[in-house]
């Protein structure tokens, strides 16, 4: 069992239960997915391609779902079916491992560093995060990455509001800015 499941079993269920009041412990709010996400731009050759997609294999540990154009778009040169990127989605024990990669390993090896925003919250109690590049993460060696490339970090949660949610991520640890 990875540390932060540890910690959210052991720790934050008895922390937000006492904070929040919650009668039934299922009331607690938990953590569903994430979801990572790679869109590349459109005239990247395969190999690039490929090697981004293997750095997001690498980073999450599961192979990723390539994404491809719906509609063309003749501006963007863009047609039906081309690749305009990677996604993945965690859960479980994955899902834990990452949180725990991310809070504790690649989030304080990010340049001038100051926590991560506390307001990407959309409404519903889920959390949406940029990252700048994937060489913060520590499976990546920089000096073999072909193209420079960001990424987008959901955090599904089960949690009713941006509140519950935002405790819940506090307490598993994440740096959130103090404005």
């Amino acid at each position: 069992m990875s540390a932060l499941k540890d910690k959210y079993k052991k720790e934050v269920t008895s922390a937000l239960r006492e904070a929040r009041k919650y009668v039934n412990p299922m009331q607690v709010p938990r953590i569903q997915k994430v979801v990572i996400n790679m869109a590349v731009n459109t005239n990247v050759d395969k190999d690039a391609f490929k090697a981004i997609t293997e750095d997001l294999a690498r980073i999450t540990g599961q192979r990723p779902l390539v994404t491809k154009a719906k509609k063309s778009v003749s501006n963007f040169r863009l047609r039906e079916g081309m690749p305009i990127g990677a996604k993945v989605t965690l859960r479980g024990e994955r899902m834990f491992e990452f949180l725990d990669r991310l809070i504790n390993v690649a989030l304080p090896r990010i340049r001038d560093f100051r926590g991560v925003p506390a307001t990407s919250f959309d409404g519903g109690g889920n959390y949406s995060l940029g990252l700048q590049e994937q060489t913060i993460f520590p499976e990546i060696d920089p000096d073999n990455v072909k193209k420079v490339q960001g990424m987008d970090i959901t955090i599904v949660t089960t949690a009713r509001t941006d509140d519950e949610a935002r405790d819940l991520l506090r307490h598993l640890g994440m740096p959130f800015a103090t404005a």
